[in-house]
């Protein structure tokens, strides 16, 4: 049974509504991945769909779900018969949903290790993959899931089949499903190589009509007083859509995709510089499902049209900072300029029937005609009507303008009683946000030691995954089995078990698992000087460019990040601890400037957001990257404050790096005392590059060989 919400009180429900019902006529579309805010219904749509399924029919006993008609050949309960109908079991199609935090046996299965050492037997127990073979595969929050989680999903959405294989022990068996991902933006973005994965994708997000809102709150509150009697209230119009999904099925195969309509495909996504191929052939498929869904043979510009907003705005994407989208404008040129006429193009879909009140239970969403989505049957607005106007840009300062801040503040201490504010001393010092530099590779910065967080790909940690450093008993479930220690703890008790045969005697005791090396993900947190000695325009961009570049290196290692932000004398969190690493990248971009150089006030911030996310996650470590001239000026004895907060940091065992801002031909050195004081190390913003980087390495290996 199912809650019902009205579809428009969530703008691009519609889309998402008409994404899950193409993947319901056409599995081969790839799955949708569902993007917005929380609370806007996500998972209710997506456990909707699969009361609308058609039932599966199953080789009876198999735990695979084999198909009777024709059952795979490598299926560990077969070999099965083919075409035993008549005794196959006829079952619903099933939803098996993924834990985030799930282990990797869970997923593919699990070998009983002692039994195939002792006995020679394969028992194995299936997973998740196995459940979901000719069904559905949900992930809710699907962009935090594990990397090895997420390389065990490509490799079975490719291959069709899962493979198993544990010290030479092996199982394939086929995993042939429709992937579902939900997911909010702003814990950040999917790993490329599985958002392309993902056929389809839309963008959802609350309403803010008020009558619309009601409306939601009326059907949920009407669901829990009766639930039986509301899913009645919907039975007829699940039961025509169920019907319209079969027929929608059986004319699939007769919708033919002309020569016209490929051209435009392959125009629209040349056009769009999506990468590889895979976009074309999901626009055809979701195309030629979109005319059968329509009840039509033949598929049209409107077809194309439609699959291109539904294929192609997460393939555009060039960098993680980039939003999802799609330009309708050139969109619509690049069809017209390309394939011939196919005569009149539909309004869309034919609606059909709907059920009471045009919920959810009712015909296909409107189609988009141009620029905007046709309002809905209840009245809602376009999406783009409810968007505010855009913010007017700041103005920025001239190249060459100076910032009273910026002015040489002599030795440490000297500054003290210089103002850096203005003549005011308020907010006439203050500058506008100066645009960001250029961005750059950036050095890998890493956290000292051995860790144990959540596998990353930044400092060394003991991860389930990467090269084997050792062996010990198994805590718990055994995970990946050490053979050799095992062998070895087994071997000097072979003859005191009475061992006869070939076989090798083997009991709980003995097993050992791998101990593994791999890489972590850490906590970085970003203290950035935004005072106005780094307020000149072409400083702080270089700043921001470098702060960026270290950001994009935080999303390639999977890192969590923060940034804290001090100037005017105080310190302000502009962004808590976060997986989400553009939405750092936005508060930088805004960041102003200006006023004096509290920067006992940032590390002091600094050590205070590290000790709370310390009780959060006590496995994820911290790292500390601090951007600065190193200059302190703001409150009373601003340099002797900035050095005991610094040594509070170091005593607390935590891992830093003092990016040096200075400039000049004068260097007064105090990003390094204050790196010294923090127990880390200072680079400047030239040896933050991991191109002069290699550049040094090579001089200096070139300079010992002359040598």
């Amino acid at each position: 049974m199912t809650t019902r919400y009205p579809f428009t009180a969530v703008v691009g429900m519609a889309d998402l509504r008409l994404a899950l019902l193409l993947n319901a006529v056409s599995p081969a579309v790839g799955g949708v991945l569902v993007r917005g805010e929380k609370g806007t219904a996500k998972s209710t749509a997506v456990r909707a769909l699969t009361e609308l399924l058609p039932a599966v029919r199953t080789v009876p006993g198999c735990r695979f779900s084999c198909d009777p008609a024709a059952p795979d050949a490598q299926c560990p309960d077969g070999p099965h018969e083919a075409g035993a109908s008549a005794s196959s079991d006829l079952r619903p199609a099933r939803m098996v949903e993924l834990p985030v935090g799930a282990s990797e046996d869970r997923l593919v299965g699990a070998l009983d290790i002692e039994r195939a050492l002792a006995d020679g037997v394969k028992a194995f127990e299936p997973g998740l993959l196995a459940e979901a073979h000719r069904g559905i595969l949900y992930v809710d929050e699907v962009n935090l899931l594990h990397d090895h989680l997420v390389d065990v999903l490509l490799d079975a959405a490719a291959m069709g089949a899962s493979h198993v294989e544990r010290e030479g022990v092996s199982v394939t068996h086929a995993s042939r499903f429709l992937l579902v991902g939900t997911m909010n933006p702003e814990e950040g973005e999917l790993r490329p190589q599985l958002l392309d994965r993902f056929g389809l994708t839309v963008e959802v997000a609350a309403s803010r009509d008020p009558e619309q809102r009601v409306e939601v709150v009326r059907r949920r509150l009407a669901y829990e007083d009766d639930p039986e009697g509301f899913a009645a209230r919907w039975a007829d119009a699940e039961q025509e859509m169920r019907e319209r999904i079969a027929a929608a099925r059986a004319l699939l195969p007769q919708v033919r995709l002309g020569d016209s309509a490929l051209r435009r495909i392959a125009a629209t996504c040349a056009e769009f510089e999506v990468d590889g191929m895979r976009a074309d052939l999901v626009m055809a498929r979701t195309a030629t499902a979109l005319a059968a869904w329509a009840g039509r043979t033949e598929v049209l510009a409107e077809d194309v049209r439609q699959a291109a907003l539904l294929a192609l705005p997460h393939r555009r994407r060039r960098n993680p900072f980039d939003a999802p989208g799609l330009d309708e404008d050139k969109l619509d040129r690049v069809l017209e300029e390309h394939g011939e006429d196919d005569g009149p193009e539909p309004d869309g879909p034919d609606d059909g029937p709907q059920g009471p009140d045009d919920g959810p239970g009712g015909g296909v969403p409107p189609q988009r005609d141009g620029r905007e989505e046709t309002p809905p049957a209840d009245g809602e607005p376009p999406a783009a009507e409810q968007d505010g106007p855009a913010a007017p840009e700041a103005p920025q300062p001239s190249p060459g303008e100076a910032d009273a801040g910026a002015q040489p503040e002599g030795a440490p201490g000297a500054g003290s009683g210089e103002s850096a504010e203005g003549a005011g001393g308020g907010a006439a010092g203050e500058r506008p946000a100066a645009p960001t530099g250029e961005t750059f590779r950036a050095r890998t910065l890493t956290v000292p030691g051995l860790g144990e967080g959540a596998a990353g790909r930044r400092s060394r940690a003991r991860t389930a995954h990467g090269r084997t450093t050792g062996s010990r008993r198994p805590q718990g479930a055994l995970g990946k089995l050490h053979l050799a220690a095992t062998v070895q703890a087994a071997a000097p008790h072979q003859h005191a078990r009475g061992r006869a045969g070939s076989g090798l005697l083997v009991r709980r005791d003995d097993l050992r698992e791998a101990v593994r090396e791999g890489r972590e993900g850490n906590l970085v947190l970003f203290v950035v000087d935004a005072s106005g000695s780094m307020a000149a325009r072409q400083r702080m961009s270089a700043v921001k460019g470098a702060v960026l570049s270290l950001l994009l290196d935080a999303y390639q290692r999977r890192d969590k990040v923060g940034l804290i932000t001090f100037r005017r004398g105080e310190a302000e969190v502009a962004l808590p601890p976060t997986s989400s690493v553009d939405a750092a990248a936005a508060r930088l971009e805004s960041l102003p400037t200006g006023g004096r150089t509290p920067l006992a006030a940032g590390l002091l911030r600094a050590r205070e957001v590290l000790r709370v996310e310390r009780l959060r996650d006590p496995a994820r470590r911290p790292l500390l990257v601090t951007v600065t001239d190193g200059r302190a000026t703001g409150g009373p004895e601003p340099v002797v404050r900035a050095r005991k907060a610094a040594q509070l940091l170091a005593a607390d065992g935590t891992a830093s790096v003092v990016v040096d801002c200075e400039a000049g031909y004068v260097r007064l050195g105090l990003a390094a005392e204050l790196a010294a004081h923090l127990g880390g190390e200072a680079v400047t913003l030239d040896e933050l590059r991991a191109d002069t980087v290699s550049e040094l390495v090579r001089h200096a290996t070139d300079t010992r060989r002359a040598a």
